[in-house]
């Protein structure tokens, strides 16, 4: 698994590197980020804080959910690779099934905390014979309320797969020796 692991990143830094982008201005901004080390090094907290960005944008239906988890992963110095690995926890096959549990998510908890409906979806209802009145509003709610839920959930588990297996996981990256300054006397 390490193995498969440091051949992804390989693959990843040298395409940041490519010859055709590596003199773009625009490329050197974007990238600079991503092109630290410390991003791609796994550890408890920085796979922790991949894997909770990732799940977050995967629930969030918008094209490209890689993009924004990888910056917010490298803006809180998470795991990229991973935020954008857990991505892909939405597929064309599960994006079904995922975005009718957060529909039905958020109807529930509309009915149960009596969340009025605004103003501007009111009129969007869609009426389905067997299925019932389907509002923007409980899809909004519902899978919202599933990103953040799933973001949460990642920080224990990784938390948890830490303890149990500290050698595939390690508690803190390896860092280089600090150079202390000599206090000085006032």
């Amino acid at each position: 698994m390490k193995r498969h692991y440091l051949r992804l990143v390989r693959r990843a830094m040298r395409g940041l590197r490519h010859p055709r982008l590596r003199h773009r201005e625009w490329w050197k901004r974007l990238s600079a980020p991503l092109r630290q080390r410390h991003f791609w090094v796994p550890c408890r907290d920085s796979v922790a804080i991949g894997l909770s960005a990732g799940l977050f944008f995967s629930m969030i239906p918008i094209p490209f959910q890689m993009v924004p988890a990888a910056v917010v992963s490298g803006r809180f110095h998470g795991n990229i690779p991973l935020a954008m690995a857990a991505c892909w926890l939405t597929n064309p096959l599960t994006q079904v099934p995922i975005m009718w549990s957060q529909f039905r998510l958020g109807q529930a908890l509309r009915e149960f905390l009596h969340i009025p409906i605004p103003h501007f979806f009111a009129g969007a209802n869609l009426n389905l014979p067997g299925v019932g009145i389907l509002n923007p509003t409980d899809f909004v709610l519902g899978f919202t309320t599933m990103a953040v839920v799933c973001a949460l959930a990642a920080f224990p588990l990784v938390h948890l797969f830490s303890y149990l297996l500290p050698h595939y996981l390690p508690k803190l990256r390896h860092r280089r020796k600090l150079r202390h300054k000599p206090a000085t006397a006032e």
